[in-house]
């Protein structure tokens, strides 16, 4: 263990969540899987207009996280920078999932501004199982506000939330 008293068992899965779908989930059920612990962090991006509160974020994620009976999930929200939660938590690990070369781009990009900013705190990444690598927040979003069938992306609670929300 470093010095610091970060552990290399607990884990932080950073995201925007808006809302979470079965790709974020499949990341948390094999992250959980992994290490001992593992904290959702349901961030608040200055850069994305969001549909849902961080609160009722989390309170979806814990509906799905209990639903799912993960014992060693925990759902939290922060403000700020995701590596300062990640310490926050005692953690030494940024847990982040890929879909994309587009996200390697840009998580490779994160992860270093990251380990600058903190060089105790490793980034993992996750590849998206095929099946997920083209679905994202915001594309169900419209998909929702559009009228689509959203069922084989969210789970049922999730999409109900969002349908009613996306149709105000």
């Amino acid at each position: 263990m470093p010095m610091s008293g970060l552990s290399a068992r607990t884990a932080v899965y950073t995201g925007t969540f808006d809302p979470v779908h079965l790709g974020h989930i499949d990341i948390i059920q094999r992250g959980s899987r992994l290490y001992d612990r593992l904290i959702v962090g349901v961030g608040v991006n200055p850069d994305k207009q969001t549909l849902f509160t961080p609160e009722e974020r989390v309170q979806l994620i814990r509906g799905v996280a209990r639903e799912l009976g993960w014992a060693n999930v925990e759902v939290e929200a922060f403000s700020g920078l995701a590596v300062q939660f990640v310490r926050k938590c005692g953690a030494m690990v940024v847990l982040r999932g890929l879909r994309t070369l587009s996200d390697m781009e840009y998580e490779f990009t994160m992860s270093l501004m990251n380990l600058n900013l903190d060089p105790e705190i490793e980034t993992v990444f996750l590849m998206a199982k095929e099946e997920f690598s083209h679905v994202s927040s915001s594309l169900l979003r419209q998909i929702a506000a559009l009228g689509g069938d959203l069922s084989k992306f969210l789970p049922t609670a999730v999409g109900t939330a969002l349908i009613a929300r996306a149709r105000k």
